[in-house]
Order: structure tokens, then C-alpha cells, then sequence
């Protein structure tokens, strides 16, 4: 992964990168085969970068008994180029919604699962012993908003797999509240609230494409990031039948990425592979 990134950093530029993973992909090593996925803690790294692109680390280990390798993964991923943890655990989150989608989990007990893995990560991050006392002044963020938007849609606890939502709940009325769970009035600008939004679209919009544009897109903030990780998700839920072709007939790299996610697929898929 480092390898891939350090190449990738230069051919980037063209299409608007994520600052902060610019910045940790210049930092990796990769002749440094022990400390090569190691960059500094970094006080402004809490942004969606590390979220938008860890899903597919959920499909790679959608199994419940690969949870372990999905931790650790999507967070040193994270760390390589979000080494904060509002950042890195943008991407526990996306890769473990992933796995649930594979799993075909109830879309309403994602959230309150993801927050139980949350203290897997803090274990594993322990036993890693790197910048456990920035990490500490920074933790409990990312679990506080959680829990309260949980609280917020009535399905913190077992048993409640119903959410409820504003009776209006237009475009103006989400802009409110998707400024309201970011850090600094930008809905989707940070590992906590990219991954929120999407998920909050998901579950107002079931298999409905168009609201899920509505929800997760079409929105003040960084309407990219969070749209990238709802169509991610409902792709996996739903799959291409209620998404017009026009969308994805002619999409850059289509057949590159149709093979990615075939050799995804088997990797995933194959017994014999850690």
C-alpha cells in the first residue's frame, strides 16, 4: 500500500487531491520496509480523505471473523495519510459499513456496532505504541458525535431499528443539520461526519437512488466526499438496477475497475487467503 500510494502521489495533482493525504503520502518510506507506513501524528488530519477510500477494505474482510484484519488495515491505511484519530477512524467506519452491506446487516444496527469496534481500535492503536497521548486529547471525539446523532435518530439502543427523522427534512432544513454534526459548519468535511451523512441518507432513502442523490450529494458541504461513500454503500446494498445508466455506462476506468473488483471479489472469497 505504500508502494502504491507514494506512486500514485505524483499523478494526482490533476484532479483536486485531499491535501492531507498528499501530505502523508510524502511521507511514507517505501525502501523503509519496518517504519515505511509511519507518517507523524497530525493535528489538522481529521478530514474525510481516509474515510472516502476505505470501503473497499471492508469488502476485502466483510467476514465477522475477519474483523480483526479490517481493524488494522483500514486503520493503518487511515494513519498513512490521516494519522489523527478523527481521521483514521473516518475509515474504520466506511470499511466496516462496507463489510455490513456485504454482510447484509439491518442497515439501522450499523451504527451502534461500529461504535463497539471502536474500542477494538483504541486496543489495537495501544499495542501499536504510536502517539497514544495526542491520540488520547483527540479520541473520545468521533465516539461523542456519534452517539448523539444515534441519540438523535431514536436507534442508540438494541431494539431500536427504526429512525426518526424532521417531518421536514428538505434541502434547507438538512443543510442546518449536516452543519450541525461538523466541527466547523461544513457538513462532510471531517472523518466523523462524511461517513454520518452518508449513512444518514441510506436510511432515509432505502433503495430510492434519487433520494439518496438528494441526501447524500446534492448538499452545501463537501457533497463529494459524503456522496462517494453513500453510492459506495448502496451500490453494495442494492447493486446498478435503480441507478440510470447514463451514470456509469461510460465511466472513466471502467473496465480497470471492473477488474479490481474482480480480483477483489476472489481475494475476499478465497478460504485459503489470511
Amino acid at each position: 500500500m505504500v508502494k502504491v500510494y507514494a506512486e500514485i502521489v505524483e499523478k494526482i495533482h490533476k484532479r483536486r487531491p485531499d491535501p492531507a493525504t498528499i501530505e502523508g503520502c510524502t511521507q511514507l518510506k517505501p525502501d523503509n520496509y519496518v517504519l515505511g507506513w509511519h507518517t507523524p501524528f497530525n493535528e489538522k488530519g481529521s478530514g474525510f480523505g481516509a474515510a472516502t477510500k476505505a470501503m473497499c477494505i471492508g469488502m476485502r474482510y466483510w467476514q465477522p471473523e475477519k474483523l480483526d484484519n479490517l481493524v488494522q488495515v483500514s486503520i493503518e491505511s487511515g494513519r498513512m495519510t490521516h494519522n489523527h484519530p478523527t481521521g483514521f477512524l473516518g475509515s474504520l467506519c466506511t470499511a466496516l459499513f462496507a463489510s455490513y452491506a456485504v454482510q447484509c446487516k439491518p442497515t439501522a444496527e450499523w451504527g451502534r456496532a461500529m461504535l463497539k469496534v471502536v474500542a477494538v481500535a483504541e486496543a489495537y492503536c495501544r499495542k501499536t505504541i504510536r502517539h497514544m497521548s495526542e491520540y488520547q486529547q483527540n479520541w473520545f471525539y468521533f465516539e461523542t458525535k456519534w452517539q448523539s446523532y444515534l441519540e438523535e435518530r431514536g436507534i442508540s439502543q438494541e431494539g431500536q431499528n427504526t429512525p426518526t427523522f424532521p417531518k421536514n427534512y428538505d434541502a434547507e432544513k438538512r443543510d442546518q443539520v449536516y452543519k450541525g454534526w461538523s466541527s466547523e459548519g461544513v457538513g462532510g468535511r471531517r472523518g466523523h461526519d462524511a461517513p454520518m451523512i452518508a449513512y444518514d441518507a441510506l436510511l432515509f432513502a432505502g433503495n430510492d437512488w434519487t433520494q439518496l442523490c438528494h441526501h447524500a450529494m446534492f448538499h452545501g458541504g463537501e457533497s463529494g466526499a459524503t456522496g462517494s461513500i453513500a453510492g459506495c454503500l448502496y451500490g453494495l446494498l442494492y447493486g446498478l438496477a435503480n441507478i440510470p445508466k447514463g451514470l456509469y455506462k461510460n465511466l472513466e476506468f471502467r473496465e480497470r475497475l471492473e477488474g479490481l473488483a474482480e480480483e477483489l471479489y476472489k481475494a475476499a472469497n478465497d478460504s485459503k487467503t489470511p
